[in-house]
């Protein structure tokens, strides 16, 4: 086998791996979001799970990703981990379809009327198909139609290639002697999980192994090793797409492994017993392709069928590895205060939802205050923390909203509708102050790998911005946990201030950038951040209003913001006089804060609390 076998032999595998990938998202493509829903739904007990796993694994060809989509629906919350168990099972199963779709590569070889099923020629009728759809189809859905017909026919060429580049080795003794080496079952396996681990593909190692089969050089001993060895492999991209995951989600990516090491396990007895008791020149009898499938899929379904009824015990397993977080466990005895039972009696219901909204408000505004902090002092430890709140208020927002909605199908008291009524207008408002969170994370990021530096005219402004920004989302938070209507009041004069302040702080960055003290780059990034903490303010005066409106028995925002100077015209103008004597840019001293100008000691937070005049006066009347 010379260097031009070695190098067609790449160019297969190449194509091959292409050639699936391509096919798969074809089918994903398709199938739209349908694949996700039903993978979500349809997964009520453990042979619908099975089932389920093998279907749509056999439809996108690759376990991996099947496993991986369900870690996301694990991490997120929306499937439970005992209900991916099955799936994975499932899924083990069904990538061994692509080993029997490549048998089709058999076909052909005589002449006359056989050689219209020969291979070449299906690839041919399949890959012009594929083209006429993809250059000619008007349709998106005809489009990926074409796309999964060209996949299958690069893939179906990959095999040929494969299997032609390797037909000189059936000729080769030193190659019949490498094999024999696998008759050691360890070697076999770890070969086999090597391969596949840098692979990052089951079906592309069983694809290869079909094709040196080929060659009749690979024995039955030899094989069933080495396939037991793929599924370990298999397990590595799954692992690997768990990273960054929570201990959910980890946990997933583990029961995957151990399905794989111990399905090897169950199946290395009786092949051990088989090779001790059958005769040598069953052993040494050369499989192809055919058997090759045949084997592969017996393996994996003989796995599925003995671990299914341990599901429970690979779960116990499973947390006893991956511990999970204790903000974690904080959040599910959160979530746990929502029980479907207290829905019938919605005093009870109401009075949860009060306190995990309470703590959902909390989260977002450690939130927001932890990517304040980044903007000074970039971590991607921090920026982590701040991605991991805003997934658990993602999560709070989720179940509350889903609760809230079943609760108000009940016959309610008046009193009982308007409680429901601010929750469900306040719940989105505080899940949007987390997202700002995030993005206001993505410029800390930003700024810190293109080493923006603003100048200090700059810094000292976004100073004063962060502090009155800090103060409303404390105000409005404070307002609604202690449903104290009156201190509402104060919100909306704040976030007045601020729209002015926001408004006078891009001004003035224009006229730097003209005069040159800043960049383009810096204008955009500052422009960004501004825009994030005007929105802030905003949905903390919606907080307010909804408090305030809900109140009075009414909801109408727009009313009630154009009313507001005449209804309360004493309150509001002292209020925001009184702010905007606070923040004033001119006579305000903000060279401390988040951007800590005088290089002082203290905490970002504290800083700019010291470094601002006298609080407004504590008087709630409105």
């Amino acid at each position: 086998m010379g260097i031009s076998n070695i190098l067609s032999l790449l160019c297969g595998v190449a194509l091959f791996l292409y050639g699936m990938s391509v096919m798969g998202d074809g089918l994903k493509r398709v199938a739209g979001n349908k694949l996700e829903v039903i993978l979500w739904r349809l997964s009520s007990t453990p042979w619908k799970g099975v089932l389920l796993g093998l279907g749509v694994t056999a439809a996108i060809q690759s376990s991996s990703a099947t496993t991986i989509m369900v870690i996301g629906f694990v991490n997120s919350g929306m499937m439970k981990g005992i209900q991916s168990i099955p799936i994975i099972l499932g899924a083990n199963v069904g990538t061994s379809v692509t080993g029997w779709i490549l048998c089709l590569s058999l076909l052909g070889g005589g002449g006359g009327w056989v050689s219209l099923f020969s291979t070449a020629t299906i690839t041919a009728l399949v890959a012009i198909a594929g083209t006429i759809l993809r250059m000619t189809a008007k349709s998106t859905a005809k489009k990926h139609v074409g796309d999964i017909l060209l996949g299958f026919a690069v893939l179906m060429f990959g095999m040929s290639a494969m299997s032609d580049a390797v037909l000189p080795l059936k000729d080769s003794a030193r190659f019949r002697e490498l094999l024999l080496l696998f008759d050691n079952p360890l070697l076999g396996i770890l070969v086999g999980a090597l391969f596949t681990a840098v692979l990052q593909s089951a079906s592309a190692a069983v694809g290869i192994l079909q094709a040196l089969s080929m060659t009749g050089a690979i024995t039955a001993e030899a094989a069933i090793p080495i396939i037991m060895g793929i599924a370990i492999g298999a397990s590595v991209p799954v692992l690997l797409g768990a990273i960054g995951a929570g201990p959910t989600g980890r946990r997933t990516s583990l029961i995957y492994l151990f399905i794989n090491v111990l399905g090897t396990l169950i199946c290395l007895v009786p092949y051990l017993i088989a090779t001790a008791l059958l005769p040598d020149s069953v052993k040494s009898a050369a499989v192809g392709p055919v058997e090759l499938a045949a084997i592969n899929s017996g393996f994996r379904i003989l796995a599925t069928v003995a671990l299914l009824p341990f599901i429970n015990g690979l779960r116990r397993l499973a947390h006893r590895l991956v511990k999970d977080r204790p903000e974690d466990l904080e959040q599910q005895a959160m979530i746990d205060r929502l029980e479907e039972r207290f829905i019938a009696h919605p005093t009870l219901a109401i009075e949860q939802s009060k306190i995990v909204l309470a703590k959902m408000a909390d989260t977002a505004q450690e939130n927001i205050l932890r990517a304040l902090k980044l903007l000074s002092n970039w971590s991607e430890a921090e920026f982590a923390a701040v991605e991991r709140l805003e997934e658990q208020v993602d999560t709070y927002e989720d179940k509350l909203g889903t609760y809230l909605v079943q609760v108000n199908r009940q016959e309610l008291e008046p009193g009982q509708n308007k409680e429901i009524s601010k929750f469900l207008h306040c719940i989105s408002d505080i899940e949007r102050i987390s997202d700002h969170a995030m993005n206001v994370g993505e410029t800390a990021r930003e700024i810190a790998e293109k080493k923006v530096v603003f100048s200090p005219e700059a810094k000292r402004e976004l100073n004063a911005l962060i502090a009155a920004v800090e103060e409303i989302v404390g105000l409005a938070m404070d307002a609604f946990e202690a449903e104290n209507t009156k201190e509402a009041y104060r919100v909306e004069p704040l976030e007045e201030m601020i729209d002015m302040l926001c408004d006078e702080l891009k001004l003035h960055h224009v006229n730097r950038v003209q005069t040159g003290q800043c960049t383009l780059d810096q204008g955009f990034v500052f422009n960004d951040l501004i825009t994030d903490l005007e929105r802030v303010a905003d949905h903390c005066s919606n907080i307010a209003v909804a408090m305030i409106e809900l109140e009075a028995g009414a909801f109408d925002t727009h009313e009630y913001l154009n009313s507001l100077r005449e209804v309360h015209t004493d309150s509001f103008d002292r209020y925001f006089e009184l702010y905007k004597e606070k923040y004033d840019l001119e006579t305000g001293d903000f060279s401390t804060g988040i951007y800590d100008l005088s290089q002082a000691t203290s905490s970002p937070t504290s800083a700019a609390r010291a470094a601002a005049p006298a609080s407004v006066s504590s008087s709630r009347e409105p």
